[in-house]
């Protein structure tokens, strides 16, 4: 057994979220295809997408923040098993306090849902003019579409929240936002080249 499908065993295991097979090997052809060589991750869980990312192509370099003591720690493991702490550099703090520094062509979301706007907001102005920014998880394991089924009070509130970001998305004015049905849903968000 490789080392990804370690992390995919150990991920199902422990009950952490790790993207859909469908959405990272999609993420990655995409991030192939247009040529992007600086990365930044919100949510790295156990470093499982920073390492398929930073796999697409060897000068890839990848910024990935992480809150959770437990993830971190596995996280740390995993980049190194992976030989790649020299292209991944993991932060180890909340993404709304978290500080980074440069520019980057992709910023990833995948962390705390209810989050997704702050986060957007935060790290929007350290993307390139015409960068990307993916955000994961959008379908919200079917709830955003069928919100009716819902009894959880606190699931309600969560949902409600994505479906206010996704508005967001599309209302953006510097922002073109294109939504793909694969994997829990995912938005890509291109930042116009000219306000």
């Amino acid at each position: 057994m490789n080392l990804i499908q370690e992390m995919e065993v150990y991920a199902k295991e422990n009950g952490i979220p790790i993207m859909e097979e469908e959405g990272i090997s999609f993420l990655c052809e995409w991030i192939e295809k247009n040529n992007c060589k600086r990365i930044l991750e919100i949510g790295s869980a156990i470093a499982y997408s920073a390492i398929r990312m930073a796999n697409v192509y060897e000068d890839i370099e990848v910024v990935t923040i992480e809150r959770d003591d437990d993830r971190f720690l596995a996280a740390e493991q995993n980049v190194r098993k992976a030989g790649l702490a020299d292209r991944i550099t993991l932060i180890h703090d909340d993404a709304l306090n978290a500080e980074v520094s440069g520019m980057f062509d992709l910023l990833f979301i995948d962390a705390a849902k209810a989050q997704y706007m702050k986060f957007f907001e935060r790290y929007e102005p350290y993307l390139k003019l015409g960068g990307w920014i993916v955000s994961d998880n959008l379908k919200f394991h079917g709830f955003v579409a069928h919100p009716e089924i819902i009894r959880s009070r606190h699931l309600k509130q969560m949902v409600r929240k994505i479906q206010k970001y996704i508005e967001y998305l599309q209302n953006h004015k510097d922002y073109v936002t294109e939504f793909i049905d694969l994997g829990d849903g995912i938005a890509i968000s291109r930042k116009k080249s000219e306000k």
